[in-house]
């Protein structure tokens, strides 16, 4: 594939149309230069922040944030990047963590709780520790805890740019379903229409990311109330992996997903929307 349909980022009209569908309305902040949008799914709760991963906009957790809207005010970001916010930065967490600051903001949200699930659950920790907005929690779902002298992301480089460059050529439901052969039909037909909004180089980065920023540099200092949910059969955040965090940070509560791996709302939805209900519950007002 020429390099420059490789960077290409687009949307196409089939993706936009599914925003139709979603009860949120798009809001758009600007942090720095870039413009990033989140969908608000409003209603008088506590806001609740939600950060996707490294290849998931944030229509992919339309899933996720509608079953909350009884509960909390849901806003998923597009992070820097993917869907419809724009890209360039260095994609570092820091840079990400002040994205997430500008959305706090940008719309003027009082003490939000900030949920982040996997590349998502690394921002709200690092978010959370720098301390520039008031928050009322965190709760961080299968973060990657791999970093310096920890070993490899279990998932390459090669098949995250391998998936995207099925979405740049064109894929559907059924190819997206060799990888993910355990998601529901719809988030398997979102992720085909939508994969192609990341940016390589936001891909590409975070990735790099996930093996020269160690987790563990920011979670121990993260304040309460916190809590971490992990799938039980994940690679991400294995049995020992779990157990070194809770030494390291002994007042989170965490939650282990069964029959999940790590993308845990997708792979058992609802035992990973109770946990996180639980969890988001323990930090309401």
């Amino acid at each position: 594939m020429p390099q420059h349909e490789q960077d290409r980022r687009s949307i196409s009209q089939a993706a936009s149309a599914d925003l139709a569908g979603i009860p949120a309305t798009s809001r758009w902040v600007r942090s720095g230069a870039a413009r990033l949008h989140v969908l608000d799914y409003g209603g008088p709760g506590v806001p609740v922040v939600i950060l996707p991963g490294i290849t998931s906009p944030a229509v992919t957790m339309d899933f996720v944030a509608r079953e909350l809207t009884d509960l909390v005010r849901p806003l998923v970001v597009d992070v820097r990047g993917r869907g419809l916010s724009d890209g360039g930065g260095r994609y570092t967490l820091e840079e990400y963590a002040e994205d997430t600051e500008a959305v706090v903001t940008g719309l003027g949200l009082e003490r939000p709780v900030l949920f982040g699930h996997s590349m998502g659950a690394r921002i709200a920790a690092a978010t959370t520790v720098r301390g520039k907005v008031p928050l009322g929690g965190t709760v961080l779902a299968d973060p990657p805890l791999s970093g310096p002298g920890r070993g490899p992301y279990p998932t390459t480089l090669d098949a995250f740019l391998g998936q995207l460059d099925q979405a740049v050529r064109g894929t559907d439901a059924d190819e997206v379903a060799a990888s993910w052969p355990r998601w529901p039909r719809r988030e398997q037909e979102l992720r085909a229409r939508w994969l192609s909004s990341c940016e390589r180089e936001a891909i590409v980065a975070t990735h790099r990311g996930f093996e020269t920023e160690d987790f563990f540099d920011w979670w121990p200092s993260v304040p309460g109330p916190t809590a971490l949910l992990y799938g039980a059969d994940s690679p991400v955040v294995t049995a020992e992996g779990a157990a070194e965090a809770a030494a390291a940070l002994p007042s989170a509560a965490f939650a282990e997903i069964p029959d999940a791996g790590h993308m845990i709302f997708w792979d058992n939805p609802p035992a990973a929307l109770a946990a996180l209900r639980t969890a988001l519950t323990a930090m309401l007002p």
